[in-house]
């Protein structure tokens, strides 16, 4: 299950992966806000998200920004990234939980323009109150795994 658990969230992630940036410039990417091309997030996260690649490519080693538009009532389950999660709140507010079990009364809310980086492996939570969009901005491979595997949305192989 740990060998293939890397696999299928690659594969989760080659959707968004195949979104490129609007417009590059001698080697620029300039990205306006209304050229953002949305489209469902990855299988891995819980459905109801948009994501938008803007640079790189999530699913290979290197550096890549990636846009999550999150929508009210949205939540994530306790879960880790295998990379370091630097995270830019865009818009709304994000709440954000420590720890292996979800509480929302202990979800620390962050509005627009809060940022936050945790370390790979670092357990946590997510739990939007209102429409929400944050920036990822980090080196790839990324990926989640959540603490309790139930929790995974991916329909599981028979």
């Amino acid at each position: 299950m740990k060998i293939a658990l890397p696999t299928l969230m690659i594969a989760a992630l080659a959707g968004v992966a195949s979104t490129a940036p609007a417009d590059t410039m001698d080697g620029h990417t300039i990205i306006a806000p209304q050229e953002i091309k949305w489209a469902p997030a990855p299988a891995v996260l819980p459905p109801g998200a948009e994501a938008a690649v803007l640079f790189g490519d999530p699913t290979k080693e290197g550096l890549f920004a990636l846009r999550l538009k999150l929508p009210e009532g949205y939540s994530v389950p306790p879960h880790m990234h295998p990379v370091d999660e630097v995270v830019t709140v865009i818009s709304g507010t994000f709440g954000l939980g420590m720890g292996e079990t979800a509480d929302q009364s202990a979800a620390q809310p962050l509005p627009a323009g809060s940022f936050f980086a945790l370390p790979p492996g670092e357990a946590h939570y997510v739990f939007i109150d209102e429409e929400t969009v944050i920036q990822i901005s980090t080196v790839g491979p990324w990926g989640l795994t959540y603490v309790n595997p139930e929790d995974d949305p991916r329909p599981k192989s028979q």
